[in-house]
């Protein structure tokens, strides 16, 4: 029912594009006005998430090792498992953002006849989501073009090698055949899986299924339906440049496309999808684990109002008396 929810709202985000972009002839609303408002509800929205993060008091050293931490001299240190330096911290964190060195790590538990209870590797996970994430990357590099003019070298470089599978026209890019297969593993992951299935939310199934769909319009915008290339350059360069203009000649299926687009990008901070800034953000990731060498004090601390044993015991020492209970000093009897 969850997976059947979000694919229902997938759906009423295409319904309302192709009413108000192709039955109403809103396209500037779907082309110039809600492109602007996603664009900044997502700076705004990201930076808020972020800045939040960085005011939360990190008052103790926290984070997820799995080597041995620096100590004597004779015992080996893992340098980025257990990182003790800002170096091994770097490193560790290029390791996790790039390779997703954590995920590789990654187990699978399964119930064998017994029952029995084992773990086994789980590197399909891995392989998925880092074609998945690196796909995605490639991908919105790739669309600078539409937006910069002359085209930046880069960009064309990732044009040419991304396209170097050239079956006619026009030209195959092998990213995007990789990005669908990757977000249709991950979203039959979630759909088969028993235990997967169990813990999954709307909140999960939603952004997968909205991702799909803006690969499946942008796919057939460029594989299946005609489309006007240039105008969709002109009116994103009219974006960029602040003086919103609609050409003539661009199809309903940009507008969807764009529409879906918009609205990730205005789901994004409010989304599991933040991790992409949160990961930076990780006190379990981004500290030197340096416990043994260096004295933490919170810097959060401020004085209290305190109530000592002494002050207790002058306050209700009759009381105590009366009740039997031993006392460290005796009314009228100073302690030496």
């Amino acid at each position: 029912m969850k997976a059947l929810y979000s694919l229902f709202l997938v759906f009423a985000l295409i319904a309302a594009s192709v009413v108000g972009a192709g039955a109403m002839g809103w396209h500037v609303l779907f082309g110039t006005v809600i492109p602007y408002v996603a664009f900044f509800l997502f700076v705004i929205g990201f930076c808020m998430r972020v800045v939040s993060w960085a005011k939360s008091p990190v008052p103790f050293r926290i984070p997820t090792t799995c080597g041995q931490q620096k100590s004597l001299p004779w015992i080996k240190h893992s340098k980025i498992e257990n990182p003790s330096s800002t170096a091994g911290v770097v490193a560790r964190m290029a390791l996790e953002v790039l390779c997703f060195r954590s995920l590789f790590r990654n187990t699978r538990i399964d119930f064998r006849t017994g029952p029995r209870l084992t773990f086994s590797s789980s590197k399909w996970l891995w392989l998925g989501a880092l074609s998945f994430h690196y796909s995605f990357l490639l991908i919105v590099l790739r669309h600078m073009r539409f937006f910069t003019e002359p085209v930046a070298g880069f960009v064309a470089v990732l044009d040419a090698v991304d396209g170097v599978l050239q079956f006619g026209a026009p030209v195959f890019y092998l990213t995007d055949a990789v990005f669908l297969l990757a977000i249709l593993y991950l979203l039959i992951r979630r759909l088969v899986v028993p235990h997967m299935r169990y813990i999954s939310l709307v909140a999960d199934y939603f952004p997968l299924l909205l991702i799909l769909a803006i690969s499946g319009t942008g796919v057939a915008m460029r594989y299946f339906i005609k489309t006007d290339v240039v105008a969709i350059k002109e009116l994103t360069m009219n974006l960029v440049q602040l003086h919103p203009v609609i050409p003539e000649g661009i199809g309903v299926i940009f507008y969807i496309h764009l529409f879906l687009v918009c609205t990730l990008l205005i789901y994004f901070p409010l989304s599991k999808l933040m991790h992409m800034g949160g990961v930076f953000m990780s006190p379990t990731r981004n500290l030197a684990s340096n416990n043994r060498a260096v004295r933490h004090i919170n810097p959060w601390n401020y004085p209290v109002p305190v109530h000592t044993y002494a002050e207790y015991e002058d306050e209700f020492r009759e009381k105590m008396v009366e009740a039997g209970l031993p006392v460290d000093k005796q009314e009228g009897v100073e302690n030496v």
